[in-house]
């Protein structure tokens, strides 16, 4: 077995199981002890697992929790204001479309003003922008997070149901070829999962920082939605566009 097609096995079980054993490692892929060392150590250097006494786990962001509105809004401005611009001029009147809560969709919003459109979406801040926009919008139910402004949660992904999209744009904090699009909670993960599945199209929105890291929940491998980005450096440019659309950059 090729050693890129091993990365991609390890990874796609790790994203299943959370954390894997050395052993079970060696089994799956039919591997020495050594060969699968080698291979948890080059996956480690490039941020995608954390290794741990006798095996794996994914990585976790410093602390563990997900950088806030707050946070996020105040960082990468011209880049979220170039993404966004680029992902409106994609809606056309007469469409339906989901925006996922974030700060890079809410910049989408000003740029949306006058076009005859439907929106859903479970964030907060982009219901207010809406309505000051003067464009119909639907708030699923949920549970509130503080730090995000999303509502998530069984009620929210049953909600979402009810709807079909022909265009869905949804925000990621990491995008990587081998471990997809990923994003800090699993909640969010399923809600953005789910909004891709009744979408006629999906887009991510994700600025350079974003490309090559990788956190703690997949939402979907790359090639289920076009990635629009400000730009992508020489390093990841040619995986990141054999598997997805490469909108920008």
């Amino acid at each position: 077995m090729l050693t890129e097609e091993r990365h991609r096995r390890i990874m796609r079980r790790l994203q299943e199981a959370g954390t894997l054993k050395l052993q079970e490692l060696c089994v799956m892929l039919e591997a020495s002890e050594s060969t699968v060392r080698r291979d948890l150590a080059d996956l480690e250097e490039q941020g995608l697992l954390r290794r741990v006494h006798g095996g794996a786990t994914l990585p976790m962001m410093p602390g563990g929790l997900e950088p806030g509105m707050a946070e996020k809004s105040a960082v990468h401005l011209p880049q979220k204001q170039q993404i966004a611009e680029v992902a409106s001029g994609l809606v056309r009147s007469g469409e339906a479309i989901y925006l996922d809560a974030g700060t890079t969709t809410l910049a989408m919003i000003p740029y949306l003003r006058g076009k005859s459109i439907t929106v859903v979406t479970n964030g907060l801040p982009q219901v207010e922008a809406l309505l000051e926009a003067d464009i119909p919008v639907y708030l699923l139910g949920g549970l509130g997070k503080k730090r995000t402004k999303a509502l998530v949660g069984n009620l929210a992904l049953e909600q979402l149901t009810h709807f079909r999209f022909d265009r869905c744009f949804l925000g990621a904090n990491g995008v990587h070829p081998e471990a997809g699009y990923t994003t800090p909670d699993p909640e969010e993960a399923a809600l953005k999962r789910r909004a891709n599945e009744q979408s006629s199209l999906t887009y991510v929105l994700a600025d350079s920082s974003k490309i090559g890291n990788v956190a703690f929940a997949k939402m979907f491998e790359l090639e289920r939605a076009a990635l629009i980005t400000e730009q992508v450096t020489e390093h990841w440019r040619k995986p990141i566009s054999e598997m997805t659309n490469l909108i920008g950059g």
